[in-house]
């Protein structure tokens, strides 16, 4: 459980989160749930045959003006779930052919989801835990789950404090992000698969921004510098303007900045990783208010906030 004041996160709010009070994250100490299901839309050494079994928290510790999981990050939406019904739904998942446990955005909640996990494994969940988070968290938080944690799944938003402050409501984020990607690495520097799925290693995210293109050639070449051979690259080109045009970016990527995203690549001999086709879509965008968020062709669902665990 967190302690009071609440010094979890980065931010070090000091939030009474154990007296029932709510921090920068949205949440007190009860660990709160959106959504449970087989996603089939992540990169093919998550998602392998079975599909990744991602569980998405509610709240959140970042402000990210764009959020395309607004509704669970910064609006709330999800339910309170205990230590037993956790324990289901990872081992519902285990049981309808998840190749992992996919821990999106949980940071904000360490110490009850360590605890909770640990009581998993012990209760027959044997499949690989993923932790699908922004970066922005603490040392200490990271080290609580090195025992548990197989795969490290971080973005890397940003390295100028500017935009992460302007963007993410964090200027500090690419210090803390930065450190924290290291500390993965640290832990888990040599990938380890079972046939096509990844079951131990890091994969690091990037959402390129449109218009912003200096800033992801900075990740870039951070992560050649400091990630290549010992990580895989996910380059994502999924932006949608979906937040208030005044704060965020409102349009896709574009051909052109396509075109050098891909020359990059090359002139920083980046090979491991995976790079998005550039389609500008927002069909699969989600809605938490759905029994399954996502379309059918990318997720099939197993635990939702409203309805509860759902039959085969």
């Amino acid at each position: 459980m967190p302690s009071s004041p609440c010094r979890l996160c980065p931010r070090s709010c000091g939030v009474d989160r154990p007296a029932g009070n709510r921090g920068f994250c949205g949440e007190t100490t009860e660990l709160r749930i959106a959504a449970a299901s087989l996603h089939r839309g992540e990169e093919p050494p998550i998602t392998g045959r079975g599909g990744s079994g991602t569980i998405f928290f509610t709240g959140c510790t970042l402000g990210c003006v764009f959020c395309q999981n607004r509704q669970i990050s910064q609006a709330g939406m999800g339910r309170t779930v205990d230590q037993a019904e956790f324990i289901r739904i990872c081992l519902a998942l285990q049981e309808r052919g998840a190749e992992n446990i996919n821990l999106v955005t949980g940071s904000h909640c360490t110490p009850v989801l360590a605890d909770f996990l640990r009581s998993a494994r012990n209760e027959g969940l044997v499949i690989p835990l993923l932790w699908n988070s922004s970066a922005y968290e603490s040392l200490n938080a990271l080290e609580s789950l090195e025992d548990l944690v197989d795969v490290w799944l971080p973005d890397l938003k940003t390295l100028d404090p500017g935009l992460a402050g302007h963007f993410f409501q964090a200027p500090d984020y690419p210090e803390t992000a930065a450190k924290a990607i290291l500390h993965m690495l640290d832990r888990r520097n040599t990938p380890r698969w079972n046939g096509p799925v990844l079951v131990s290693g890091v994969i690091i995210r990037h959402l390129v921004l449109p218009g912003y293109l200096e800033s992801t050639r900075a990740v870039l070449q951070w992560f050649a510098d400091h990630c290549r051979g010992r990580a895989l690259l996910s380059l994502m080109t999924q932006y949608t303007p979906v937040g208030d045009p005044k704060k965020a970016p409102g349009a896709y990527v574009n051909r052109d900045e396509y075109g050098k995203l891909l020359k990059w690549l090359t002139e920083l001999d980046i090979e491991d990783g995976f790079c998005q086709e550039l389609v500008p879509d927002d069909s699969w965008l989600p809605d938490f208010e759905r029994t399954n968020p996502f379309s059918s062709a990318l997720s099939t669902p197993v635990w939702h906030w409203k309805t509860g665990l759902h039959c085969k």
